[in-house]
């Protein structure tokens, strides 16, 4: 039953960013970052999607805490419970706040490195013999994610650069993309989210 509450709550955050693409159609999903969209009226909806986004990943830590009998996956389910933390400091502080920087160094690098140190250790484990394939996939697709997006930022950051744009804490992101600037972070940012999010729940299913 509490693994079916993390797949909720994996639904429920993922269709507030559905939402907010609706609601919010000024922020070019192209390059405008996730948590740019506090940044407009729908604030609290920013909010609901780190906020559920978050509670998944804690719950689901402290499921798989019984799971897993190795050193170097206890570490990972410690990792993924931090990653949850982060999260909702995500929601909490926002895009403007200034610790909002600690939100994302708790919450985005720590689900690769945990989600595999416990994807080996469980995939040669009975239980979960039958989903072997989709944890594999899974796993990998969210360090794949987080590549192709900082590989996207880094683009976008010359880009800036070479514009002679500000960049830097507290400075709100431009209007439009300048031209030349190559804007395609913003899709592999929700491209991350969805991975991220998808091996909660591929790893909840099999819980259930």
């Amino acid at each position: 039953m509490t693994a079916t509450i993390v797949i909720i709550f994996c639904v429920l955050s993922l269709f507030s960013l559905l939402v907010l693409h609706i609601v919010s159609p000024e922020f070019k999903p192209s390059w405008r970052m996730i948590s740019e969209y506090a940044l407009g009226k729908y604030k609290w909806l920013v909010t609901a999607f780190f906020i559920f986004w978050g509670l998944a990943s804690i719950i689901l830590a402290v499921l798989l805490w019984p799971e897993v009998h190795s050193f170097w996956a206890k570490t990972g389910v410690v990792l993924v419970f931090i990653s949850g933390i982060g999260a909702m400091s995500g929601g909490v502080f926002d895009v403007k706040h200034k610790y909002h920087g600690l939100a994302f160094g708790l919450g985005i690098p720590t689900l690769p490195v945990g989600s595999l140190m416990i994807c080996y250790h469980i995939i040669d484990m009975i239980k979960w013999q039958n989903a072997k394939t989709s944890i594999l996939f899974a796993t990998h697709a969210v360090w794949i994610s987080l590549l192709f997006m900082a590989v996207s930022m880094v683009l976008l950051m010359s880009g800036y650069k070479k514009t002679g744009l500000p960049m830097g804490p507290g400075i709100e992101p431009p209007k439009a993309l300048p031209n030349g600037v190559i804007g395609v972070n913003g899709y592999f940012n929700r491209l991350l989210v969805i991975c991220y999010i998808l091996w909660l729940v591929v790893i909840a299913n099999v819980l259930q």
